[in-house]
């Protein structure tokens, strides 16, 4: 029994003991396991990493449970997206299994859609779940402190826009390119900050706040290595400019890297021009100064060595065109400095000869060989054998208004001739000057399959072409004045002009009614026709203040017709049906009294000259004009010439007979760049074709010329050739009678006009920088030189007879019309009785009746050819309320009478 109960109790205790080492085993093995899952709870129970860092996101990290087979996955903190969608981004999937690897690429991606401000995995177990915080919505976004840059300059470079996701990285790309946007305008101090209005919904309003920061200038260009020319001729050379005292008027101050490599090249060209074939820019850098308020700009050159032209010729492989004859025509000669731009010049010059024979696509290639020995450049000019081109078609496009018609009649070649660019320029240059398109239109030259063949099209870009003018002004000699007219310039797209205008002022008041057609019955014939009506008042100007003289109304119309005699040259005949009443102000210049019932204009006030004037007339008058015009722009012209000689004569019928000849001629140059020279001279004669009688001038004082501001600067209105000072006599002090000569002191100061004149300008327009551009300014300077002359001498109120200072004049009954009231005529107080009544001898006893006015002497000035010089300077701007015309001038030849004037302006009214 022990026996077996020992083997029985050992078998017993063995099994015990392998099962307690078995189960020690399987604890040891659990531990691991049991601290990765310690682990992992640990990360699920911490919040999930959230994006609020404008930098950079943060991601947080997967929990891993390595190897387990991933049963389900879920998503929360969704609100707009669906589940699915998101489960759509990332690899995970049900069966799949979950490992380190694969968390953190589905993290990955996620982080690529720029859906989420946050987001995180957990696995629990096989349950796997993603959690996201997604961007919110953008509401709507608003700029702030953009003053400098307008909004809707701004907004194009946003790329957000409202109902679109929240992304950082989005709005950290807007702040770049608004920031880039500034620096373009060359504020490199702008600063952008971006905020958020969290709102409902997960919205946010974008809110970006703009510091714009002072405009960063150009404060020093610094060149090292010019030794032939000096910093400031090359600086005038740039487009940039440094910031000065007069710095506001180039406008290119800014600093622009685009602008920096354009310098460069002005550089290199003007070298280029002066024989520096060799020059270059080593250098260009551009500091930012600590402040970023300013750049210093520093450029490093090299000049090289200065060359001269060789042998210049040319050779041309075209048979319509011999080289050696234009060898023998170029102005380019032997040992002169070189200049890149001459060559230019002649390259275009041949290629425009070339196409004024046909060949539209000739190619001109100049070929250099340079000798560095004894530094000189030859050239030859190569013209590349070509075909001619003959025009296959004529399209016009884009004119929805306009007729065909219209524009066709403007071209200068038609299908089938030989191309010619003469007749393509001029072309241009006609439809240009109908001002219905676009501003630079060109005639297009389209290649065909055929190399002979060639289409010229005339696309074109309508232009509102009525106009409504309001304006209200203010001038120098006309005072307040106010002006309306309405004009359409292609009346039903046919290129017919109609118009009415009227204009008031103080001294002036008319209206004007006009039609023009400039091809009648589709026929190279212009027809034009005006009715109007002008109420005008003559003025002198005494002691400051201006003294209306007579007044003159005019009705009339004219009618005109136009034919071509060349291209450039037209006869334009006309028709004027004037009916003018001319009148003075009776309560100043009539007598006091009625004479058989009709007060009568007494000479010793208005002056016989004046009186003359008075009454009504018609006139009918044939006009003859020939007009020559080249010019490039009818409203600015900056090249060409036109000149006009007219003749007008009047005794068709009507009460006025005269034959008047006028002629006008101008020439424009562009030199020095963008200086614009200018030459003009006019001149007229009028010859009246009735004897008046003596003491009177053949041509009525309304039908002569007159001669003054505005047309010739430095004098006033009317202020130049014949005119009659009446001037009284003052106390000298001791007693002694002076006559006055002050302008300011005299009684009348009135202007007769001429039969003859002349008048020369000679103007050269100054240009400024971009900025003065913007703001309309055009200065120039001056000089003009001109003189009215040639009537016969006027009847003058008296006529000094020893020691008699009035002699009565008599009407025609003998009865005076005016004495000297204390019969001492060398008194300087005297008086002078106006118009005594019926017939009564004057005695000494006796008191006439009428008024008095103070004794004075007339004196005729100003009848002189000499000519009057001014020179000056004058500034045109086409400011906000109107255009604006200010001239300074100073007069350096004058004759006895002329009227002078420094300062005159003009506001408000066209010219």
């Amino acid at each position: 029994m022990t026996a077996i109960e020992t083997g029985a109790t050992r078998r017993s205790r063995n099994i015990r003991n392998y099962a307690l080492a078995l189960l020690g085993c399987t604890t040891l093995a659990g531990l691991p396991q049991a601290a990765l899952a310690q682990q992992t709870d640990e990360v699920a129970a911490q919040p999930a990493a959230t994006s609020t860092d404008a930098a950079e996101q943060q991601r947080a990290p997967a929990a891993a449970q390595q190897g387990d087979i991933i049963r389900t996955i879920s998503v929360t903190g969704v609100q707009r997206l669906e589940p699915n969608t998101i489960l759509s981004y990332v690899r995970l999937r049900p069966g799949d299994e979950y490992t380190n690897a694969a968390a953190d690429q589905a993290l990955k991606d996620l982080a690529a859609t720029d859906l989420f401000a946050s987001y995180a995995i957990r696995n629990d177990n096989g349950d796997v779940v993603i959690e996201v915080e997604e961007n919110p919505v953008i509401n709507r976004i608003i700029l702030e402190g953009n003053d400098r840059l307008k909004t809707d300059k701004i907004v194009p470079e946003v790329k957000l826009a409202p109902r679109q996701i929240f992304t950082r990285s989005k709005v950290r790309a807007d702040v770049a390119r608004i920031i880039e946007l500034y620096k373009r305008q060359g504020r490199f101090a702008a600063t952008v900050e971006p905020k958020t209005v969290q709102l409902s919904q997960n919205r946010v309003d974008l809110v970006f706040e703009i510091t714009e920061g002072p405009k960063s200038k150009v404060r020093q260009i610094n060149i090292i290595g010019n030794e032939e020319f000096s910093d400031g001729n090359l600086k005038g050379e740039m487009v940039t400019k440094e910031t000065g005292l007069f710095s506001f008027l180039s406008g290119n101050t800014s600093y622009d890297p685009d602008k920096l490599a354009f310098d460069q090249q002005k550089l290199r060209e003007f070298y280029l021009t002066q024989g520096y074939v060799d020059f270059r820019v080593v250098s260009a850098v551009a500091e930012l100064t600590p402040d970023k308020r300013d750049f210093i700009i520093t450029y490093v050159v090299e000049e090289g060595e200065r060359y001269k032209f060789g042998d210049v010729d040319i050779k041309s492989e075209i048979r319509d065109l011999d080289g050696e004859a234009l060898t023998r025509s170029l102005s380019i000669t032997d040992g002169e400095w070189y200049d890149a731009q001459r060559i230019e010049d002649t390259v275009e010059s041949l290629s425009e000869l070339a196409g004024r024979f046909g060949y539209a696509f000739a190619d001109v290639r100049p070929q250099f060989r340079r000798d560095p020995e004894n530094l000189t450049m030859n050239v030859t000019m190569v013209i590349n054998e070509a075909p001619r081109v003959y025009i296959e078609r004529v399209d016009v496009n884009g004119n929805t208004l306009t007729q065909d018609k219209v524009i066709r009649r403007e071209f200068r070649a038609a299908e089938g001739d030989a191309f010619n660019t003469l007749a393509v320029n001029r072309t241009t240059a006609r439809i240009n000057s109908l001002g219905f398109f676009q501003e630079g239109f060109e005639v297009q030259q389209v290649e065909t399959a055929s190399p002979d063949r060639i289409i010229l099209e005339a696309n074109v870009e309508e232009q509102p072409t009525g106009e409504l003018q309001l304006s209200a002004g203010f001038s120098s000699l006309e005072s307040f004045l106010f002006s309306g007219s309405i004009r359409q310039r292609n009346f039903r797209g046919r290129g017919q002009t109609i118009g009415a205008s009227a204009q008031v002022s103080r001294f002036s008041n008319s209206i004007n009614l006009s039609f023009a057609e400039p091809y009648v019955f589709d026929r190279n014939i212009s027809f034009g026709a005006d009715i109007y009506r002008r109420d005008v008042n003559s003025f002198n100007f005494i002691g400051g203040s201006r003294n209306t003289t007579f007044e003159q109304t005019t009705t009339g119309g004219s009618l005109r017709l136009g034919v071509p005699l060349t291209e450039y040259a037209s006869l334009i005949g006309s028709y004027t049906l004037n009916f003018d009443q001319v009148s003075l102000d009776e309560d100043i210049y009539f007598s006091d009294f009625d004479r058989d019932g009709v007060r009568t204009c007494e000479p010793i006030r208005a002056g016989r000259y004046l009186c003359d004037v008075l009454g009504d007339r018609t006139s009918s008058i044939l006009g003859l004009n020939l007009v020559y015009n080249t010019l490039n722009s009818y409203y600015r012209p900056t090249r060409g010439e036109r000149a006009t000689l007219g003749v007008d004569f009047a005794g068709l019928g009507g009460d006025v007979k005269y034959v008047k000849l006028r002629g006008q001629a101008s020439k424009y140059w562009q030199v020095f760049g963008d200086f614009i020279f200018s030459l003009s001279a006019e001149g007229g004669y009028i010859k009246g074709l009735e004897d008046r009688g003596p003491g009177f001038d053949d041509v009525r004082l309304t039908d002569r010329f007159f001669l003054g501001e505005p047309q010739f600067r430095g004098f006033d209105i009317r202020g130049v050739g014949p005119r009659v000072l009446r001037q009284r006599e003052l106390d000298d002090g001791d007693g002694n009678p002076v006559l006055v000569t002050d302008r300011d002191q005299l009684l009348a100061d009135d202007a007769l006009g001429g039969n003859t004149y002349y008048l020369g300008r000679a103007e050269l327009e100054i240009p400024l920088g971009t900025g003065a551009r913007e703001l309309g300014l055009r200065p120039s300077v001056f000089l003009d030189v001109g003189a009215l002359f040639n009537i016969d001498e006027p009847q003058l109120t008296q006529n000094p007879l020893g020691d008699e200072f009035f002699v009565p004049i008599t009407n025609a009954d003998g009865i005076p019309t005016y004495v000297d009231t204390n019969g001492t005529p060398d008194d300087f107080d005297d008086d002078v009785i106006v118009a005594i009544p019926d017939g009564d001898p004057v005695g000494d006893d006796l008191i006439a009746r009428g008024s008095t006015i103070p004794a004075f002497r007339e004196t005729f000035l100003g009848n002189s050819a000499s000519p009057r010089v001014s020179i000056g300077i004058g500034v045109n701007w086409n400011s906000p309320f109107g255009p604006f015309r200010i001239d300074l001038s100073h007069v350096l030849l004058k004759q006895d009478g002329d009227d002078t004037k420094t300062l005159s302006f003009n506001v408000g009214t066209q010219f």
